[in-house]
C-alpha cells in the first residue's frame, strides 16, 4: 500500500473518530459545562492515565517498537516470539502500574491540583478511581497498534478509537436522560452520588476497553497471533531497552511540564467564586482537543506512514531515500497544517460558542484556542522529527531538546502563576507552549541536519514559502467574512446560536479554503493536488 493511501485510510478514520470525539465533548460540556468546578473535577481525572501512561512507557512504543519489530521481521519465525515476548513484558508492567495508580488516586489528583476544597477534590478523587483503569487499556491499544503499523495495517489502529467515541456518546446520552444537565454549575459538587459518578466516569472507561480490544480482530483478520511469553531473559530486549532508557526519559521530562502546567490551570478555580467565566483545566482540555484535530488527521497519519518507511530506509543503508521521504512527510504535513492554524484562528469563537453558551465563556475558551493554534505549525514539526529520529534508533536527541522546551516551558509557567490575572492565566500558558515548542522545532532541526547533513535539492524552503503565503491571504479572507456576518460581539449571526455558529463556520471555512487553494494552484504547489484527490478519496471512502 502507498504512503498516500495509507495516509488516506488513517485520515478517514481519525476523522470519524474526531467528528465523534467533538459531538462527545460537546455532549459533555452541556451535561457538566465548561467553565465549571465539576467540568475541572472530571478533566484532571480523566486526565491522568493519560498522564501516567506517558510517563511509563507512552514514547517508548513509537520509539522503540517499530524499528525492533522491523528487525525482528527478519528471524526465523517472522518475528512472532520477539512480539510475543516484547508485548508480554510491557503489559506486565502497565498491570502493576495500573492497579499501583488506581490505588494511589487521591495522591494523584492532589498532585495535579492547587488550592481545591475538600468537595471537590473528592469528586475529583471518585471520577479517578474509575478512570486510572484505562491505562492498562490505553497501553494494550497502543501496542496491538504499533505492531500492526510495523506490518503496514495501519487502519485499525486509526478507526478502533471511533468505537471508543460510541460507546461514551452512549453513557453521557444515559447520564443526561437519567440525571439532567448542568452546563452552569448549578449544583455544588457536593451533591455529586456514587451512582452518578459511575456512569459519567465509567463509560468513559469502557469505551477506552473498547477501542483496545477491537485490535484482537484486526490481529486476527492479517493473521497475528499473540501468545503470552515470560521468558525475557536473552532474546535480545537489550538494544530496545537502551532505546527505551531516553525515550522514558522524554516523557517524563514532558509529563513534569504538563503536571506544572495543570497545577498552575487548576488554580484558576479559586478566582471562579467572583468571575464565572475563567478558563479552567477544563477549558485547555476543549482546546487541546480542538489543537489536535488538524494534527490527529493529517500529521499523526502522514507521520505514521512515513515512519516506517524511513526505519526500512535506516536498515538498508539508503540515507538518501530517507531524506526525500522525510521531505515529503514535512511537505504533506505542512500545507494541512498551515490551513488549519489559519482556519481555526479566524473560526476560534463560533467553534467555542458551540461548546459554551454564555458569551463570557465562549470569549475565554475561544482565546485559549487562539494561543495555542499558533502552536501548530512548529508542534507538527517536531512530531514529524521526532520520528526521523526514532527511525534512526536515536532517542537521546529528542530528549535533549524536550528538556530545553520543557526547561523553558516550566520557567514561564512558574512566572505566569505569579504575575499573570486569573482571567488570561491559561491563555497565557496556551502562549507559551506555542513559544517554546517553536524554539525546540529549531532545536530539533539543527540536530537532524547536524546528524543526516543538510536537505538541498528538495524544494523544501520555497514550498513553505509558498504555504505561509497562502495560509495568510486565506486568513485575511476569513476575517473578513467574520466582520461581514456581524463580528465577534454578543448577539450576532457567527456566535449567536450553535446552528448560526455552525453556519458561519461552513460559509467561513468554504471561503478560506477556496483561496487557500486558488492561491497554492497560482503558485503551482504539487501538494495542493495531493491534499484535494485525499478529500476525494475521504469523501467516497
Amino acid at each position: 500500500m502507498s504512503v498516500a493511501k495509507s495516509s488516506m485510510l488513517m485520515a478517514s478514520g481519525t476523522i470519524i473518530s474526531r467528528v465523534l470525539g467533538f459531538v462527545r465533548a460537546i455532549i459533555l460540556a452541556a451535561a457538566i459545562g465548561v467553565t465549571t468546578n465539576a467540568a475541572d473535577a472530571f478533566g484532571v481525572a480523566n486526565q491522568l492515565p493519560n498522564n501516567v501512561y506517558a510517563i511509563i512507557v507512552g514514547g517508548v512504543l513509537n520509539a522503540v517498537l517499530v524499528p525492533q519489530i522491523v528487525k525482528a521481521r527478519a528471524h526465523n519465525d517472522g518475528g512472532k516470539g520477539y512480539v510475543d515476548r516484547l508485548l508480554t513484558f510491557i503489559l506486565s508492567i502497565f498491570f502493576v502500574v495500573s492497579v499501583v495508580s488506581t490505588v494511589a488516586a487521591p495522591f494523584l489528583v492532589a498532585l495535579y491540583t492547587k488550592d481545591w476544597s475538600g468537595p471537590q477534590l473528592a469528586l475529583a478523587t471518585a471520577f479517578a478511581y474509575w478512570c486510572l483503569p484505562q491505562l492498562f487499556f490505553y497501553g494494550l491499544y497502543s501496542l496491538l497498534g504499533e505492531v500492526l503499523n510495523a506490518r503496514s495495517a495501519f487502519g485499525p489502529f486509526m478507526w478502533a478509537p471511533v468505537l471508543n467515541n460510541i460507546v461514551s456518546l452512549a453513557g453521557l446520552v444515559a447520564f443526561i436522560v437519567i440525571f439532567g444537565a448542568d452546563p452552569t454549575g448549578a449544583h455544588a459538587v457536593a451533591t455529586w452520588s456514587p451512582d452518578k459518578i459511575a456512569l459519567l466516569a465509567g463509560s468513559a472507561t469502557l469505551g477506552v476497553a473498547s477501542q483496545a480490544f477491537i485490535l484482537l480482530f484486526a490481529w486476527k483478520r492479517i493473521g497475528l497471533r499473540f501468545n503470552l511469553n515470560f521468558k525475557w531473559r536473552g532474546f535480545g530486549m537489550g538494544p530496545a531497552l537502551k532505546a527505551a532508557s531516553w525515550s522514558l526519559g522524554m516523557v517524563l521530562v514532558t509529563q513534569i511540564g504538563g503536571l506544572v502546567q495543570t497545577i498552575v490551570a487548576s488554580g484558576t478555580l479559586v478566582s471562579r467564586e467572583t468571575n464565572s467565566a475563567i478558563a479552567g483545566v477544563a477549558a485547555a482540555g476543549i482546546a487541546w482537543l480542538i489543537f489536535m484535530l488538524p494534527h490527529s488527521v493529517a500529521t499523526v497519519s502522514i507521520a505514521t506512514a512515513y515512519f516506517t518507511k524511513m526505519a526500512q530506509h535506516v536498515q538498508d543503508g539508503k540515507m538518501e531515500a530517507f531524506k526525500k521521504d522525510f521531505i515529503a512527510g514535512i511537505r504533506a504535513i505542512l500545507v494541512i497544517s498551515v490551513f488549519a492554524t489559519a482556519a481555526l484562528i479566524v473560526m476560534a469563537y463560533p467553534i467555542s460558542r458551540v461548546f459554551a453558551g454564555e458569551f463570557p465563556a465562549l470569549i475565554a475558551l475561544g482565546n485559549v484556542i487562539i494561543a495555542m493554534m499558533f502552536g501548530l505549525v512548529p508542534f507538527s514539526f517536531v512530531f514529524m522529527m521526532q520520528r526521523a529520529f526514532f527511525a534512526l534508533e536515536d532517542t537521546r536527541s529528542p530528549f535533549i531538546f524536550t528538556v530545553i522546551q520543557i526547561g523553558l516551558h516550566i520557567s514561564g509557567a512558574v512566572t505566569l502563576s505569579l504575575f499573570a490575572p486569573a482571567e488570561w492565566l491559561v491563555v497565557g500558558l496556551a502562549l507559551l507552549t506555542s513559544g517554546t515548542v517553536a524554539i525546540q522545532a529549531t532545536v530539533a532541526y539543527l540536530f537532524l541536519i547536524k546528524r543526516i547533513g543538510k536537505f538541498s535539492g528538495f524544494g523544501f524552503r520555497l514550498a513553505s514559502l509558498k504555504f505561509v503565503l497562502s495560509g495568510a491571504l486565506s486568513g485575511i479572507a476569513g476575517y473578513g467574512m467574520v466582520e461581514a456576518l456581524g463580528g465577534i460581539r454578543a448577539g450576532s449571526f457567527v456566535v449567536d446560536k450553535v446552528l448560526t455558529s455552525g453556519l458561519s463556520m461552513l460559509l467561513i471555512g468554504f471561503v478560506m479554503f477556496a483561496v487557500y487553494a486558488v492561491a497554492l494552484k497560482i503558485s503551482r504547489a504539487a501538494e495542493i493536488d495531493t491534499v484535494l484527490a485525499g478529500i476525494r478519496g475521504i469523501v467516497r471512502r
